[in-house]
């Protein structure tokens, strides 16, 4: 499903064309972006990935448009979800999205720049998800679009930073979802700060990878089966289809 939106049905904050899309076969509408910075299965596959129950209290780490906790509500009722974000045209995309699907009462979108400290009244979260830049600063070749760029590629906060405030708050678990060729970086982070409890899924044929942390001094480093993707023809696995079509957990 996608339409364009004519420029008086945006907020005034709201400066970019946009679409209307949908995620687990319809259950979340989703205005985004017309170009540059658009969600992909990413998001969806993070929100699968977060074991949470009805009444817990999630943080996103970098929402964009609120894919992700959208994601997490229309899978766990009850469920609360806070979002960060430090672009306000994609947090305020994100707070409409929440209205279109009837969550606004419980998943909420702040901006913030995650190199400042997060604000102490935010309290602790039974789990955090992130889905970080994929590239430092050093090593990328930024989009002209600045919205994509932005999201991409580290700017004020390394990835260590963005590891450093999701310990920071979290009490249960932390999942994060990025390139597989910085899986041992987030690992060996996470050991650092005190969570060296991690679980990896590695998403085939693509060069993603899920890495999920509890807290433990005791580092224990485990591989979860991975989920292939794509069928040889190129349509999606059923355990793919599930998680992406129907909105069923991915478990570990």
């Amino acid at each position: 499903m996608s339409c364009n939106m004519s420029p008086n049905e945006q907020s005034p904050s709201t400066e970019v064309a946009v679409t209307e899309d949908a995620l687990l076969g319809g259950r979340v509408r989703l205005l985004q972006p017309e170009r540059g910075y658009r969600v992909a299965i990413d998001a969806v596959l993070l929100a699968a990935a977060i074991p949470a129950h009805p009444g817990e209290r999630i943080l996103d780490l970098g929402a964009g448009v609120g894919a992700v906790g959208l994601c997490l509500a229309a899978r766990i009722p009850g469920c609360n979800v806070v979002g960060i974000e430090l672009q306000p045209v994609l947090a305020d995309l994100a707070v409409r999205n929440a209205t279109l699907n009837g969550a606004a009462d419980r998943v909420h979108t702040l901006v913030h720049d995650l190199a400042q400290p997060l604000a102490d009244d935010l309290g602790a979260f039974d789990h955090v998800a992130t889905n970080p830049p994929f590239l430092p600063a050093s090593m990328a070749d930024p989009s002209p679009d600045p919205i994509k760029a932005l999201a991409t590629v580290e700017s004020s906060a390394s990835l260590a930073r963005w590891l450093a405030v999701a310990t920071s708050t979290a009490r249960s678990t932390i999942t994060v979802i990025h390139r597989s060729d910085r899986a041992l970086e987030i690992v060996t982070e996470f050991e650092r700060l005190g969570w060296g409890d991690t679980v990896l899924i590695s998403l085939a044929p693509v060069r993603r990878v899920i890495v999920r942390a509890r807290r433990s001094a005791v580092e224990q480093r485990r591989h979860a089966e991975p989920l292939v993707l794509h069928k040889p023809d190129g349509s999606y696995t059923n355990r793919a289809e599930a998680i992406l079509r129907h909105a069923a957990p991915l478990a570990f």
